[in-house]
Formats: structure tokens, sequence, C-alpha cells
């Protein structure tokens, strides 16, 4: 060998840790971006529309679809009879959600028809003439309701329990009771639901799905058709939002044009409309907490009774598990010395609700948060105190109600870093005084945390695949799992895997999520995209490494410790190689340079029977400090000021976590305060368009937002090159908001009463409240004379 040479002082560019624009931003700004519906149509594409109940429970006494048929365009209009497999979409296996209903309707838009049509626009018209006669049964809306009227629930509830909780709240000092209600919200993805189905050989068929799950898609897609997975591929470039809406509720929309497409043997598209989108496909799930809480002086929590009841709807959907994760997070930061939750999944005659961002740990939190602010206001203090009082600790005081111990809490450092660079009591003091002189503009302050565990709580969605192809000229192609929906997963992992390889970022191709390559896969959920899938791309790259280092030290004769991937080079000995030279080398040699990566979650467990197990690999922490003002005659309110920290662990992409954070943050507090979902006495959604359902303009972004990631921070566990997932924690963050408003309501009674704010925190709730508090005001001033 030659004098080595030089080493190269080169970086690569695009690698992880580091700051990189979404490998799309250009395309969606600029409207270049191709979504299914952009994509050229089959020759003689086909178009359905669904006939939706106008009913929200009743039997089916007759279904006329003659006129239906005979509409202009009309190719066929399918109904259950049709299905050739399976009528049940259920992702519960619980047979209770079927593809088109039959019989009885169980809430008000459910799908009853499909009408398939040479146009999209005829389809549309053509559902609108089916004559449907019912008998009305009684029906249920709203989760009191169903309980009064002893609906059943959807599936098996869950208790957490530690410790002896009546004995804890019989000898605690103090003691309170109450109950909040915390509204639900519509997922409202810019690109609503839709699928394309293109009919194969013999049993085969493509379906392009706006879905975060594709494998779930593909097997519910076979179920229905009759068939076995591997007939069925489901394909996904990018969804334009997703946000849990498309975990499971893609299933009908793929299974239908599948069905159609099979049938007709033409491609079938579908395409509901944005009020059909919102009136067929489930939300967020309302629930109402009741809470029994003992306390000391010092605001210390000695017992917790807390029953989580949620608003499921229809079916059981995913509501088992989001009600579960509701409980796993009613200790947010907190340690309850003895404490019992326990969730009633209630059944009702709406929507089947689903996954949201946060998959029910923001109403478990918020359920626990209001459970601090009450003690707060009973004993006159800060919340803030009681947040600290309460938090977890060291040995004793670090085991959850679901017996899993916290083993990598910052959150005492991530508050008081952000209490200090936020002024929090400085302001909180400025403000106190301006309420006292302010006759009708009152303002308030909040500083909550957020500790959020992160892995899928069914274990064996824990796993990922990837599989990655290097090309002669040393380009790389790489395919993985999980789905792109504008949160930049595809980009962060193509960072990991330059990483892997030290190439620059564009030397790596990103391909469309398919079944047909990458088998098995779990939705694109529970904020472990990246963990997932950038392990298993990792994984592979590390295959194609090892095979690599193998073949150049038996070639060139050196130890293998002598050959070293460089940026953009391979350093064999002393000989520095472009790297696409290396890998032309490499496969005039046979050497393999494709590789299928595989990743499983170690060190989990959950026994959800005995309500004990380690369900989180860890914990991702932030907190937030919100400002607000609140106009006491109309009950109106802006943000004034957001202060964030938030824990990334070492973030892979800080441009990209900033970006999750904000929207995050944004997103969380439109539930929180003007997103409300409304149903009729009819059980009607009458919040199914932007004219009536109001989530957050840009003009509602906080008029400061100050947004940091904690840089100190590096995650404990063997995650992807130490960061933490960043798609749901921060959704909680603006509970504090909602706390801030609180405390502009309670400076009416002088913070002496609590505001109990339910969510949304509407403008009429808040002069609600407002009202509510003067009159008790008043009363008490009227006593005193």
């Amino acid at each position: 060998m030659d004098a080595p040479a030089p080493r190269s002082k080169a970086e690569i560019s695009g690698g992880a840790h580091t700051k990189r624009e979404h490998d799309s931003a250009h395309k969606h700004v600029t409207g270049s971006a191709d979504y299914i519906d952009d994509m050229p149509e089959p020759a003689g594409t086909l178009h359905g529309y669904l006939g939706l109940s106008d009913r929200a429970h009743a039997k089916i006494t007759s279904l006329d679809l003659d006129a239906v048929r005979s509409a202009d365009g009309v190719i066929a209009v399918l109904t259950a009879e049709d299905v050739p497999g399976a009528n049940d979409i259920s992702p519960s296996g619980r047979n209770d959600e079927p593809v088109l209903a039959t019989g009885k309707v169980l809430f008000h838009g459910q799908p009853l028809f499909a009408v398939i049509a040479e146009s999209r626009d005829q389809a549309r018209r053509a559902a609108k003439r089916a004559i449907i006669s019912y008998e009305d049964l009684p029906h249920a809306i709203d989760v009191r309701a169903a309980m009064d009227a002893g609906y059943r629930m959807v599936t098996e509830p869950m208790k957490l329990a530690r410790g002896d909780v009546d004995a804890g709240l019989a000898a605690a000092p103090l003691r309170l009771k109450g109950d909040m209600r915390i509204g639900g919200q519509d997922h409202f993805y810019l690109e609503g639901h839709i699928a394309m189905a293109i009919p194969g050989e013999d049993d085969e068929v493509t379906v392009w799905s706006s879905t975060q799950h594709p494998s779930e898609v593909q097997h519910m897609v076979a179920n229905a058709l009759g068939t076995v997975s591997n007939a069925v591929t489901v394909q996904v470039r990018r969804m334009g939002g997703g946000f849990g809406g498309k975990e499971t509720q893609s299933n009908q929309f793929a299974a239908i044009a599948a069905i159609a497409a099979k049938k007709l043997n033409r491609a079938v598209k579908l395409r509901p409309d944005r009020d059909d989108d919102m009136i067929i496909t489930g939300k967020r799930h309302d629930f109402v907490v009741d809470y029994d809480v003992g306390y000391d002086e010092t605001g210390r929590i000695h017992a917790l009774d807390a029953c989580f009841a949620a608003r499921c709807g229809f079916s059981s959907d995913l509501s088992g598990p989001v009600t579960d994760r509701a409980l796993f997070h009613a200790d947010n930061c907190y340690f309850y010395e003895n404490v019992r939750l326990v969730s009633k999944p209630m059944m009702t005659n709406t929507v089947s609700n689903t996954a949201f961002r946060g998959f029910g740990g923001p109403q478990g939190m918020l359920g626990g948060e209001r459970v601090i602010e009450e003690i707060a206001y009973a004993l006159g203090r800060d919340p803030l105190e009681i947040r600290k009082v309460n938090f977890y600790g060291g040995p004793g005081r670090d085991v959850t109600p679901y017996h899993q111990t916290v083993e990598d809490n910052i959150i005492e450092r991530i508050v008081d870093d952000l209490e200090t660079s936020s002024e929090y009591q400085t302001r909180r003091a400025e403000i106190i005084a301006f309420n006292q002189t302010s006759p009708v503009v009152r303002r308030g302050i909040a500083l909550t945390p957020v500790k959020f565990g992160i892995s899928f709580t069914a274990t064996w969605f824990n796993q990922a695949g990837a599989l990655v192809h290097v090309y002669q000229d040393g380009s790389i192609h790489l395919n993985h799992g999980g789905t792109e929906m504008g949160q930049g997963l595809n980009t962060k992992v193509a960072q990991v895997l330059a990483e892997e390889f030290q190439v620059d970022l564009d030397t790596i191709r990103i391909t469309a999520t398919t079944t047909g390559k990458v088998p098995n896969t779990s939705a694109t959920a529970a904020s472990s995209g990246t963990d997932l899938n950038g392990m298993a791309a990792a994984n592979a790259a590390q295959q194609i490494k090892t095979r690599l280092i193998a073949f150049a030290a038996e070639k060139f004769h050196i130890p293998e410790d002598q050959v070293v991937f460089e940026p953009n080079h391979v350093r064999v000995g002393n000989e520095l190689m472009p790297f696409g030279d290396f890998i032309k080398l490499a496969y005039l040699e046979r050497v393999q340079l494709s590789a299928a990566g595989f990743y499983k979650t170690p060190d989990i467990h959950w026994d959800r029977a005995s309500g004990k197990g380690r369900p989180f690999y860890y914990y991702a922490y932030g907190a937030a400090v919100s400002e607000v003002s609140i106009d006491t005659l109309t009950g109106e309110y802006q943000v004034d000021r957001v202060d964030v920290l938030h824990d990334a662990g070492r973030s892979l992409n800080p441009a990209l976590d900033i970006g999750q954070i904000e929207g995050g943050f944004v997103q969380g507090m439109g539930w929180l305060t003007t997103e409300e979902l409304w149903w009729d006495d009819k059980g009607r959604l009458r919040t199914h368009a932007p004219s009536t359902y109001k989530i957050p303009l840009a003009s509602d972004r906080p008029k400061i937002f100050n947004v940091k990631l904690a840089e100190w921070a590096e995650n404990r566990e063997l995650t992807i090159r130490r960061s933490k997932a960043v798609g749901e924690p921060p959704f909680m963050l603006p509970i504090s908001v909602l706390e801030a408003l609180g405390m502009a309501v309670a400076s009416i009674a002088d913070y002496q009463v609590s505001p109990r704010l339910d969510a949304p925190a509407t403008p009429e709730r808040v002069l609600m409240a407002v009202e509510r508090l003067k009159a008790l005001a008043a009363d008490d001033e009227t006593s005193r004379i």
C-alpha cells in the first residue's frame, strides 16, 4: 500500500442531528406534490360515492335504490350483499363495524350503499335519490346519556391501581370531588380520505390509499374480498395530514373501492366531500372525568380515585387502547401514593371515535391537571407550587399507577429552566397586579409540564422493517414501513441512512410505502415512526456495511478495522476511495448490496388484566408557559405569549422537531379552545364543515411564540442515535393555555374559587364562567354585609 491518504476534513451534507428541510417541502409550497387525487387515472376509471343514513338509531324497513340505479352515469350500486368476503372492517376483530350497514343503523351518517358511476358528480347526485324507510329506536349521543340509558361498553374497561385508595382518601387531611367534560376533535387533515383501486389478474388488486396503516388496509381489503393478503398491494406515497384519523378510518374507503374495482374490472376512485368525510369518520374521544382526591395542606396528593368515561361511538374501533392510554397518562408528571383509575369506554349512537394525536393521553393528562388546579385554588396557591410538590422523585416516589418505574425523569430540570428563562414568577406577579385594577380585560399565566410514554401499548406493534438497495453507481434506494403525512419521517430516516453510509443526503431516494416491499408494517402512530423505521433502516445499512467491510478486508488483505466509511468515501487501509467507486468494485466481486432491515423495541411488556408492566420504552418531557388575555364582557380572548422547552433527546433534525412542536401546540390549543363538536338532539353532527367547525387560524397563533429544544437532553435508552419521539408529546403543552384562561377567569373572585373550565374553553364557556364567578363574588360580598 502507498502512504496513508490524508483524512478528509469534509462532512456529509444532511446527516443525522442536522437541520434539513422536509424532503417534499418545495413541492408542498409550490403545489407540485402528488397526492392520490393528483395521480393520472387509468383509462376507464370509475368514481364512487357513499349513501348515508339519516337516523341515529333505527331499523331499516326498506331500502329502495331503483332511482339511484337509473340515474345518469351510474354503473353499479353496491350494498352489503355485494361484499364477497366478510362485511366487517373492525380493527379490534370484534365484528362490529360493517363495510356497509344492513338491517339496522347505529349512527347518523352511517354508510348504507355505494354508487359507482362514470364521474364523481354523477355518483354524488345519484346517492341522494335513495328512498329509505326506518323504524326509529331510542338513541344516546353523549357519555352521560349513554350511561343513564344503560348502554354497554364497546370493550372491556381497564383498571390501574396501587396502594389503598379508600384508606388514603379517608385519612387525607383535605378532600375534594369534581368532574370535567373534555371535548373531542376532528382531525381536519388537509387531504381528505381517498382510495383508488386498480384490479389485477386473478384475485389481485392494487390500492392507493391515504392511510397511516397500509398493512391493516391490506388485511381489511383482503378480508372484504374473501381473499388472502398476498393478493392485495397497498401503496402510499404521502398523505396530506393524518393525525391518527387515517390509522383505521381508511379501511372503509379502500375496501369499497376494491370491491367495486374487482366486481366491474375497472379502476375505481372513492373520495367523499369534506362534509361527508367529517360525518362518516371518527374523531378524538370526548371524555367525562369524575375524580375524588385526598391531599394535605402542602398540596401533596395522598390518594386519587378517578373514572374516565369516553364517548366511543357505535363500534369498538380503537376505543379500548385509547381509553387505556388515557389512564396511562392521568398521572402526567405526578406521583400518586394511593391511586385507582378506571375507564368506561361507552357505546353511543355516534360515529365510532378513533385514534388522534396523543391517543387518549391528552384527555387523561388534562384530567390529572384539573385535579392539580383544583387543589391549588382550594389552598390559594400558585398551581405551579402544587405541581412541584407532586412531581415524581427518587425511590419510593418513582412508580406509576401501572407499576412502571420512572427511570429517566428530567421534568424538574425542564420546569426549572423554563421557569427561569420565561421569567414566569415576575410575569405572574405583574399579571396579578394588572388584574387588581383592570375593569374589563383580565390576564392569566400558567406553566404546565408533560411526561408522555413512548411505545405502542400493544407490544406486538413495536416492530418495523426497511428495505435498502445500494446500486452500482453508489446511489441508494430506501423503502420502509412508515408513512409520510407531512411530519418529515422520510427525511429523518434518510438522514439516519446517510449517517450510516457516510454519504450526502441527496444520495438517497425514498420511495412510496408499499406492502409489496416491506410486509406486516405497524401503523405510523404512537410517535414511534422514526424510532422504529429509523432503527430498521440502520439495521439494513449495517448488514450491507458488514458485507462490504468483509469484502474489502479479504480483497486488500487488511484487518477489518482498517475499512472505514468516511464522508462520501471509504478508507481501505491507506487508500481513500470514492463511495461510488468502492460500491462498483464490490458489485464486480458479487457482494450483495441489498438488505431487509428489522427492529423490535426491547425491554417492554404489558399485562392488561393485572394492570402491571413496562408498556413504555421511555418518556418524552416538555413544559410550556402560556399567557392570555380575556374580555370579561364577551368571553373573547387571545394568547399573548407562549414559551416552550421540549425534550427531543439528541434531535435527529432540530428544524423538523421545532416544526412538530409548533404545529402540535397550535393543534392542541385548537382542541382546548375553539374546536367544538356539536350534535343535535337527532344525533346529527352539525359542525361538519369549516363554516361551523373552527380550527385555529394563522391569526390565532400566540403573538409571541418561543420554542426551544432542551439541547442538553439525551435519551438514556438505545433509541436511534439517542433521539426521542416528537410527534405527540407537544400536543399536550397547550394545557397551559386552558389553565391560563382559568387563572384569568378566577381573578373575578380573587382566585378563591376554581374556575372549572371544561374543554373546549370557547368564548361562550369563558363568558359563562366569568358570570358564574361574578355571581359567587357578589353573594360573598352580600354575606359579609
